[in-house]
């Protein structure tokens, strides 16, 4: 058998070689697209709603019908009511960035692709790549070059959403009739003015179908790109799953839909010239284009007022706070939205005064990649962290202490079933109950992973080495045939660790035929309590799941905790230099 392709050192040795030498051009790069969010949010913030809905609805009817006119009304109105105006803007500011650098780029690209048979063959597979590799992989990467906020997520929305308007291009200029390309050239037409005034006008049509998937693709990354820190509606809408909170993730994502439908059909009639329009047009040209250029100009000069006045569309007093705040920039890095322990961090910020502080809402993965560029980097971080975790083991990280004891004493790590569990698998049931390890157990499957090993390796090679332990679970208890039983966990490391060896050990010592699903936490406990799922071992109590269980605990069995010791709160690297939060506002 042939040795494996170490492709996943290539990878992490090529971003690490980026990130320690392409550094200057990433924070250029950083800066521009930053501020060009920030004008945009600040242009379609600056004036009142009901103005700026007026302005849509006017723009609506200009170049659509009266049915696009009142949807756009409408539709916005729905928005403005249900308090989500600002978070709208503010994705609306990240698409139309992420949408005119797709243009920018795919356009130019699509001509050349078109004239050079060379170039076409170089850029489709690199196409294909970006279509077809899982958009979730781009937001690692983007954290590790550009750090945590809206430019990861645009840039990550320009590489999944480009190749439509690169391939639409190249398509649509292929397309052009060779009669028509001949007789310009018989004219004496040169290579730029056959593009111009022949390939280009002709192969409009489907170059603005491909802007208009382009478009659409910037839109679909809004909440994936919440992940990682991009606030806007995605962000409302990947806080009511983590939550469960239906009814505010429906109307989250209603906004959404009003907003993607919005934009598809501006883009489609943009350049349509029905007669309608055309008519309306020589009516009274110059009124209207006087009236467009002023209100536009209104728009543009009062937009570049307000970003001045606020920068990226922050509050007047965002930075400000004592040194040890402008140190760390303000931000302490969170994970998930609505998980315990950031609502422990935000009344922590309450607690102790840190009113100039802004936790800085994402996920585990998201949070983890920014230590690791802040340690290698020797530059000072806050982030949100529990033991037991990996990077407690990679590296030297000091919990700050909490006097006020707002993150509450050490939790536990419980196991939870289903209702009816011991009456259904009495034998899986008896092993969840005993099973009981320590944060150092879990430690040695959790640096294994991190060493390269898959879970499931890992959590064989643990329990090979350590017979005794999986013995003291086991013993006594009958072996079953193939009966299905299904666990849940969330994306933890921690919970990975745990989940994958219960699995193993089900399966090779008693029998079962176990299927691991990863979820949120919201689902997790939700499956357990509708009994679509057996078991979990994945409960943080008191605190972290404190929501859930308050919502479930009669509806679930409390097996008890399977580890004891567990905590949360603020940490740094060692070498920072402060030791409490209450540090945070010198």
């Amino acid at each position: 058998m042939l040795p494996k392709l170490p492709l996943a050192d290539w990878i992490e040795a090529l971003v690490s070689w980026m990130g320690s030498h392409l550094g200057g051009l990433f924070d250029a790069i950083a800066l521009i697209i930053e501020h060009v969010v920030g004008f945009f949010s600040g242009l379609f913030l600056l004036p009142h709603p009901l103005l700026f809905i007026a302005i849509l609805g006017i723009l609506a009817f200009a170049i659509g019908r009266l049915p696009l006119t009142l949807f756009t009304v409408i539709g916005f109105l729905l928005i403005e009511n249900l308090g989500y105006w600002t978070q709208t803007m503010n994705t609306l500011g990240l698409v139309i960035t992420s949408g005119l650098i797709s243009i920018l780029l795919g356009i130019p690209l699509g001509i050349w692709s078109a004239y050079s048979r060379t170039t076409h063959r170089i850029v489709s597979p690199i196409l294909d790549f970006m279509q077809t590799m899982p958009a979730f992989v781009y937001l690692l990467p983007a954290v590790t070059f550009f750090s945590l906020g809206v430019v990861p997520g645009v840039i990550a929305s320009v590489i999944f959403a480009i190749p439509p308007t690169i391939r639409m291009t190249y398509l649509g200029i292929k397309q052009v009739s060779a009669e028509l390309t001949e007789a310009a050239e018989a004219f004496g037409s040169t290579t730029w003015q056959k593009l111009i005034k022949a390939d280009l006008p002709l192969a409009m049509p489907t170059m603005m179908a491909g802007i208009n998937q382009t478009i659409m693709l910037s839109l679909s990354m809004v909440v994936i790109a919440s992940m990682i820190g991009a606030q806007g509606i995605g962000a409302e809408v990947y806080r009511a799953v983590a939550q469960l909170k239906i009814g505010q993730g429906f109307e989250a994502g209603l906004a959404v839909v009003v907003l993607a439908i919005v934009l598809d059909r501006f883009s489609q009639n943009l350049f349509k010239r029905g007669r309608r329009k055309a008519a309306l047009l020589q009516k009274q040209p110059r009124r209207r284009l006087v009236f467009a250029s002023a209100l536009l100009a209104t728009l543009i000069v009062g937009g570049i007022a307000q970003y001045l006045l606020l920068p990226s569309g922050t509050s007047a007093d965002a930075n400000q706070g004592g040194a040890v705040a402008s140190k760390f920039h303000n931000q302490i890095i969170g994970i998930d939205p609505g998980s315990g322990i950031m609502k422990s961090t935000a009344k922590a910020i309450q607690d102790y005064k840190l009113d100039s502080w802004e936790l800085v809402e994402g996920s585990s993965t998201a949070m983890t990649a920014m230590l690791d560029k802040a340690i290698k980097n020797k530059e000072p971080i806050i982030v949100t962290g529990w033991t037991p975790h990996w990077m407690f083991t990679k590296y030297d990280l000091k919990y700050l202490d909490d006097p006020k004891k707002t993150y509450g004493e050490s939790e536990e790590i419980h196991t939870i079933a289903r209702k009816g569990l011991k009456q259904d698998q009495p034998t899986a049931y008896a092993f969840l109950d005993r099973f009981k390890w320590t944060s150092d157990e879990m430690g040695e499957i959790m640096a294994a992973i991190q060493g390269g090993q898959s879970p499931e390796e890992a959590a064989k090679n643990w329990a090979t080495k350590h017979p005794d332990r999986v013995q003291e679970w086991t013993k006594g208890l009958a072996k079953v045939n193939g009966q299905k039983l299904k666990l849940s966990y969330v994306a933890w490391d921690s919970e990975i660790a745990s989940t994958n060896l219960l699995q193993y050990i089900l399966h090779e010592e008693l029998g079962y035929d176990v299927t691991s699903l990863q979820v949120e936490a919201g689902p997790m406990w939700t499956g357990v309590a509708s009994g679509d799922v057996d078991a979990t071992a994945s409960a943080w109590l008191p605190l972290t799941h404190a929501d859930y269980w308050n919502k479930y605990k009669d509806q679930v069995e409390d097996l008890g905790p399977n580890m004891t010791g567990v905590r949360t709160g603020l940490v740094v690297p060692a070498y920072v230099d402060i030791s409490s939060i209450e540090d945070l506002n010198k």
